[in-house]
């Protein structure tokens, strides 16, 4: 009985040191940051009050903010989802160098940098970009047409923006479908678009759910598309918390806000669990618990007759092509198909690389460039803000990449090796950072760090960094331990390796190629972060993203392209690295 108490104890001191600081460091800046933001709205000098919900309710200006904002992303999402479902299906359907290829597209516009593809729609859609010039080459306007400041602006921006991560979300649970599912069912008589309704559609719910959630959670808290592509009247919520905080330093108004945004959050994923339950963000198929069955088969019901229309519908269009194309297997793709696919991708993808020819051309930002000329990079070399910011972005990048390696790897090996209590629960905890809106972790750090002389430090931009970094490489470490051969592990222990020899000789070089492709998501997720180094860098020691929208905010100069230029050619060879490195882990 005494050396089973001790074994318990041993396990639990591993249990606490792989996943401790990994706590610790949710707590203290996550956890409190935001519980300190949301417990000033409703407290302050005076004791509690609820002063700032009052002003909050009391003028209907907020409140349409608050509907513009469910607006832009249910409307972001809907788009997101139903143009990205082709893509990631695609995908996942096409052999492994074509797969390589279409994902790498993904995978560019996915890490270049917000701030670039949002400049360079402005750049596209101004009075004198290519739109525009489109138009009027074409003859169909006789004027510029203003493009800018609107819904449809803002739509095209957050969409151009969101898509890829859409994409990957549903390819992450449409690579797992098993593919001789469609096939048995068109050996059984079944026509290709039943076997897609009725058999595929069906297991990548999970997929298309876990997307729109996604999508949804990073558009409402979104600002810097509205701040560079909206007009007055497309003002989103979190654009109010900046103006609170930087501008009046009302902290009571911004944590009501806060809370408003947050409560809108927590009601989706509330309504998102009711319906089909938050295990389905992970793959899982299973039905929500709970649930009446006379009501579950009365949904059943209604879902199976519109799958099973839009299966009749879809091989009725089928029957009217060719027969070479009408026989063709369910996993092959059509022209159709390709061509949207590579459409959209270029969509995505063309505006940042508009940006490259104006960097080098002498008429400013005006379509097309003219001349040839190096003097906006020379410029970019020769400014010691830019330089400095540059070098900055590199050291907070590194920092954080390093720690959240440190920290979040032991902690997805206490996921996938151990026999933890309340796996769920502590996953949805290491996950939290991505649930909770930029804004309001990036407002409460800036209140925490003004309190403990943080602002300002690269020490607090890498802190707040690797919050919203570590879920990543957590989530990154566990896919790839689950493909990791345990038997490995065994063998040198059987042989007489001691674990920490074990760990050093045998785990640790097999897993490098993942942890370095993890640190290197790290590394990208704060190099392209602007919303906590909007805050935490205090106006002073700005990172890139930071001077890049400091430039972009205060005035356009084709310096900014030179910068978009050197920013998508660095994200470039960071998404090469890393899927090199994926490519070893999947071969190794």
């Amino acid at each position: 009985m005494a050396k089973l108490r001790t074994l318990q104890r041993a396990q639990v001191w591993t249990w606490a040191a792989m996943g401790g600081p990994l706590a610790l460091l949710l707590v203290l800046f996550l956890v409190y940051p935001v519980g300190q933001l949301l417990l000033l709205s409703v407290h302050n000098d005076a004791g509690f009050t609820l002063a700032p919900y009052r002003q909050l309710f009391a003028s209907a200006v907020y409140v349409d903010v608050l509907l513009i904002t469910l607006k832009i992303s249910l409307a972001t999402t809907f788009v997101c989802v139903v143009t990205g479902y082709p893509i990631a299906y695609l995908i996942s359907v096409v052999g492994k160098e074509r797969k390589a290829t279409l994902l790498f597209w993904v995978l560019l516009s996915f890490w270049t940098s917000f701030l670039v593809r949002a400049f360079a729609w402005v750049v596209l859609l101004g009075r004198n970009g290519v739109v525009n010039k489109l138009l009027l080459s074409l003859g169909i306007v006789s004027a510029p047409v203003d493009l800018l400041y609107s819904f449809g602006a803002v739509l095209i921006g957050m969409v151009n923006a969101l898509l890829p991560l859409a994409v990957l979300t549903m390819l992450s649970v449409m690579e797992n479908i098993d593919r001789n599912l469609p096939r048995a069912a068109a050996t059984l008589g079944a026509g290709p678009g039943m076997a897609f309704w009725k058999i595929y559609f069906p297991l990548s719910l999970p997929g298309v759910a876990a997307a729109g959630i996604m999508v949804f959670v990073t558009a409402i808290g979104f600002f810097i598309v509205p701040a560079l592509l909206g007009g007055r009247r497309e003002t989103m919520i979190t654009q109010l918390i900046i103006d609170q905080v930087q501008q009046t330093m009302n902290w009571g108004f911004a944590g009501a806000i806060s809370v408003l945004l947050l409560i809108v959050v927590l009601v989706v994923f509330a309504i998102y669990d009711r319906l089909l339950g938050l295990s389905t963000m992970t793959g899982a198929t299973t039905a929500k618990k709970g649930t009446p069955a006379r009501r579950s088969r009365w949904f059943e019901s209604i879902g199976d007759a519109i799958l099973t229309l839009l299966g009749s519908i879809s091989d009725r269009v089928v029957r009217l092509l060719p027969a070479r194309r009408r026989d063709r297997g369910p996993d092959r793709p059509g022209l159709g198909l390709q061509g949207f696919v590579w459409i959209m991708l270029l969509v995505i993808s063309v505006p940042t690389f508009l940006m490259i020819p104006l960097s080098f051309g002498t008429g400013g930002l005006n379509w097309p460039p003219q001349g040839f000329t190096l003097h906006w990079y020379q410029e970019v070399l020769q400014s010691p803000v830019w330089t400095q910011a540059v070098l900055r972005s590199l050291l907070v990048g590194l920092g954080t990449g390093a720690l959240a390696m440190l920290i979040g790897t032991p902690a997805a090996f206490l996921l996938v090796r151990s026999n933890l209590p309340g796996k769920g629960a502590w996953l949805a905890f290491i996950l939290s950072p991505i649930v909770v809106p930029r804004m309001i972790i990036a407002v409460g750090l800036f209140y925490v760090f003004a309190r403990i002389g943080l602002v300002g430090s690269a020490f607090g931009l890498i802190l707040g960094h690797t919050v919203v970094a570590v879920p990543y490489v957590v989530m990154t470490m566990m896919a790839v331990l689950r493909n990791y051969d345990t038997r490995l592990d065994h063998a040198a222990q059987s042989l007489g390796a001691r674990p920490f020899a074990t760990l050093r000789y045998v785990t640790f070089p097999i897993l490098g190629a993942g942890m370095m492709s993890s640190f290197l998501f790290a590394f990208a997720t704060s190099f392209d972060e602007l919303t906590i180094a909007l805050f935490a860098t205090g106006g002073l020691n700005a990172t890139l993203p930071k001077q890049f929208w400091d430039e972009v905010t205060l005035q356009v100069s084709p310096v900014i392209a030179a910068v978009s230029t050197c920013l998508f050619i660095f994200m470039g060879l960071l998404i090469f690295v890393a899927e090199r490195l994926r490519r070893r882990v999947a071969a190794g």
